[in-house]
Formats: structure tokens, sequence, C-alpha cells
């Protein structure tokens, strides 16, 4: 069974598409394909379906969305071409009753989820260990899996929510690690478009605001550089009531000491080297090239 969550969901068993239309079955398929090959409570899905005011005939009608779904893994099956003698596996085989839940069977199958926090892994391990180049490459082939917001095309109750939450969040850290490794490997003007986009999708992410400024001011843009700080810190204090950290602030000075002779790795060095260690959303090293 192959799953794709990072976009729209797509789940196929023999290559043959098992999505429900309808959108509380629909649900149902989702939450078990996220955590597939784990057993899901049935008190989960019912919270997902409904939330705290599940009607009486919650599990009754989860019962009928589980049958609409084997229907489905039923008509796939079809295809599978066993060897004679050999028991073909039937849809409960697949999307499996156990005490308590249901367990959804993904095989051999590849879930672009598990791939994406696989790509992740290998690419926060090869920051740790200065490989910037192979760290960019591994993250951005990571990224490369997510073509929409995470299961763009779900209704999302209590349960889902928090799953796509956590899935846009370790996109946005992937994301904001493999910018790092772009930067320190002196790609700071193939940056800018990006993270201009960025910058304006995610206006109180202080670390993409110190890596739009970084980028920047190493592509000879001082003035814009400032302006980006200034520009976070009208939305922090307007909307959050805060001052951007002393990190970022250490940044910003930093760039306004800054001579037309001294080298932009000296910048962010100084910047780096202060005693205050990062705080809040987005407290990772801020890149610099040396």
């Amino acid at each position: 069974m192959d799953i794709e969550a990072l976009g729209a969901l797509t789940v196929r068993e023999n290559g043959v598409a098992i999505v429900p239309t309808a959108p509380k079955p629909r649900q149902v398929l989702a939450l078990l394909a996220l955590h597939a090959d784990q057993v899901v409570p049935v008190s989960s899905l019912i919270d997902e379906l409904w939330g705290s005011e599940p009607p009486r005939s919650a599990r009754t009608t989860l019962q009928t969305y589980v049958l609409q779904l084997r229907e489905l893994i039923a008509v796939a099956l079809q295809k599978d071409e066993t060897e004679e003698g050999t028991r073909r596996r039937g849809s409960k085989d697949v999307l499996v009753t156990l005490p308590g839940g249901y367990l959804l069977k993904s095989g051999k199958g590849v879930s672009d989820v598990r791939e994406f926090e696989r790509l992740a892994g290998m690419g926060y391990r090869s920051m740790d260990a200065e490989d910037y180049s192979g760290a960019a490459r591994q993250l951005r082939e990571g990224l490369s899996l997510w073509t929409g917001s995470a299961l763009a095309d779900v209704n999302t109750g209590a349960q889902l929510e928090m799953e796509v939450m956590r899935l846009e969040e370790s996109r946005l850290c992937a994301l904001d690690q493999r910018i790092e490794a772009d930067l320190r490997l002196g790609r700071h003007r193939e940056l800018l478009a990006e993270l201009t986009v960025l910058t304006s999708r995610h206006r109180t992410h202080e670390n993409l605001h110190a890596q739009f400024m970084l980028a920047l001011y190493r592509s000879g843009r001082r003035g814009e550089a400032l302006d980006v700080y200034h520009r976070l810190r009208t939305t922090l204090v307007r909307q959050l009531g805060l001052e951007p950290s002393a990190r970022l602030r250490r940044l910003q000075h930093s760039i306004l000491a800054a001579t037309a002779e001294e080298p932009a790795a000296s910048v962010a060095a100084r910047a780096e080297n202060g005693p205050v260690r990062p705080e809040g959303t987005g407290g990772v090293r801020l890149a610099h090239v040396s």
C-alpha cells in the first residue's frame, strides 16, 4: 500500500486508489494511513469525526465507514495475483480489527511522510557533521515530496488537525535547515526570492528573517537587510508585544557596525558568538560562511 499525505491524500492498494469521496470515511482513512501499521483506537477515530459530542450511534456509524473502506480495498485486491494454492488476502487482512481499534497494513508500500522524515533526519545529521552540501541535497529531496499543504483535500477534526500541525512544523524546520545549509555554501543570491516569499508568509519567524537579512547583506543590500529587521520588530511588537530576540538584535547591530571592507562572515560571526542563546520560534544557528 502506497500512501501520500504531503498534499492531497492518496492511498493505493495494488496501484488502485482506495480513497473514498465521502468526507467522513475519508477522514477515517487519513487517520489510519498516517498511523499505518499501528493500532488507531476507536476513541481517537470517534474524536476525529465528532469531537466531544459524538452521537449515540457513533460506534455503529464508524463500523459502517470501515465497511465502506474495506469494500474499496476488496476491489483493489482483485488485481492481486497469487500462486495457485496461496490464500488471497482479504480486505480484513489489510484493514484489521483489533481489540480497541483498527490497523491499516501498509505491507512493503511507500509512505511519503516516512520518506520525508527519513531524508530530513539524514539532513540534520549531515548538518551536525558540517556536511552542508549533503545536508542541502538531502533536505531538498525530502522537501520535494511536498505537493501542497498536508492532507489538503481532507476535512480535519481534532486528531488530524494535530497531525497536520506536526507535519507542517516538521516541514518548516527542514526548510529552515536547508536554507541554512545553502547560506553556508554561499548561495545567498539564489535564496533572495525564496526568502522574500517565506518571510511574508511567516511574519514572526525570527530565524527566517535572520537568514533573509544575511542573504541581503551578503548580496550588497545592507539597507534592505536592516529594513527586514525593522519590519519584523514592528510585527512582533504589534501582534505579540515582544521585542526581537537578543540574537537578532546582535545581528542588526553587527550589520550596522560593519564597514564596507569587512567580510560578511565576520558580521555573521559577531552575531553568532554573543553570550545569549537563541530563543523561541526558529531558534537554530544563524548561518554563516567562514
